[in-house]
């Protein structure tokens, strides 16, 4: 009997030590089941100082998101969130998915349809805010948070808009990979652009004839061809300016770069038709080229394709 007992206690002490292993084990995953959702939490909620200076505060991780302008929806996007953009502007043409997204509205917002979407989080944007002023306020009124994101000249504000989405939907990993992905190939494309030997003057027309219109200092363009090691022959006024043309044709561009393709039939056989432009280099030689305007001027993830497509038609002896 002695023999038994002591054989059912060395089975019972076994069968013991087992379950607190499993136990533990157990207790380790709720643990780490408890501190993934805790850091989830952690990052809701989350205050943007927003364009206008205004603090916004947002509780949760939005599921319902409207976009008022492309740029903004195509950032949205990048960050994956497609399935939580529930309406987008008129103007959005990118990605495709966006033709089957609701419509809110182009210069004149639909406040009654973005209602009627039950977004949580509506993100406009500067450059139409004092527009939209009252409108965006209706929006706030009825509880909906409204984000206005900052106006992008520039490269670094690129970067400081994708971060600004990606916390305000909780996507701050997936901006900071964004944002890496774009400097490291803009990396790549200025290292290949110190190879260029003969640096060609460039004019950039975003309007066509008879008012044409060009890209200055301190716009994405302009950025651009000095990424590319281009000269903008514009360059020494600022912002998107009417062209005094005989001016321009005195500075004989190497290439002249067209934007309005999207709107205007067989871009560059206009340019090349110009009267009084006959005798300028990028006319004789025909370098006259046209660039989707979206990648070049439109503030989100696809404007490193742009500098891309730049350096190709100016240097495609460089970038092949």
């Amino acid at each position: 009997m002695k023999k038994w007992y002591s054989l059912l206690l060395a089975a019972m002490l076994i069968i013991g030590m087992l379950a607190g292993c499993a136990g533990k084990q157990d207790q380790g995953k709720e643990n780490k089941n408890a501190g993934e959702k805790k850091t989830e939490q952690a990052a809701f909620p989350v205050t943007i100082t927003d364009a206008l200076g205004d603090k916004v505060v947002i509780d949760k991780k939005p599921e319902r998101i409207v976009s008022l302008i492309p740029s903004n929806t195509e950032i949205a996007f990048a960050l994956g969130l497609g399935k939580e953009v529930v309406g987008v502007s008129d103007y959005d043409n990118y990605p495709a998915e966006v033709s089957k997204k609701e419509k809110v509205g182009g210069q004149e917002i639909n406040v009654e349809k973005i209602i009627s979407l039950k977004p949580n989080l509506v993100l406009a944007h500067e450059s139409a805010a004092s527009i939209e002023k009252a409108a965006l306020q209706q929006l706030r009124d009825a509880g909906i948070k409204v984000l206005v994101v900052k106006n992008a000249d520039h490269f670094e504000q690129v970067y400081s808009t994708i971060d600004t989405i990606g916390k305000a939907t909780g996507e701050t990993e997936k901006a900071a990979e964004i944002i890496k992905g774009m400097k490291d190939k803009l990396a790549v494309i200025q290292t290949k652009a110190k190879e260029v030997k003969d640096k060609k003057k460039v004019l950039v027309e975003v309007s066509p004839a008879p008012e044409i219109y060009t890209a200055g200092k301190n716009t994405f363009m302009d950025e651009m061809l000095s990424m590319i090691n281009a000269d903008n022959i514009a360059n020494d006024q600022s912002g998107w300016i009417k062209i005094d043309e005989e001016a321009m044709v005195k500075r004989n561009p190497d290439v002249i770069v067209t934007t309005f393709g999207f709107y205007v039939k067989n871009p560059t056989e206009k340019v090349l038709k110009q009267k009084g432009w006959e005798n300028v280099k990028a006319v004789k030689n025909k370098q006259v080229l046209d660039v989707n305007a979206d990648k070049v001027n439109r503030p989100g993830p696809r404007i490193v394709e742009g500098v891309g497509d730049l350096a190709k038609a100016i240097y495609p002896d460089v970038f092949k």
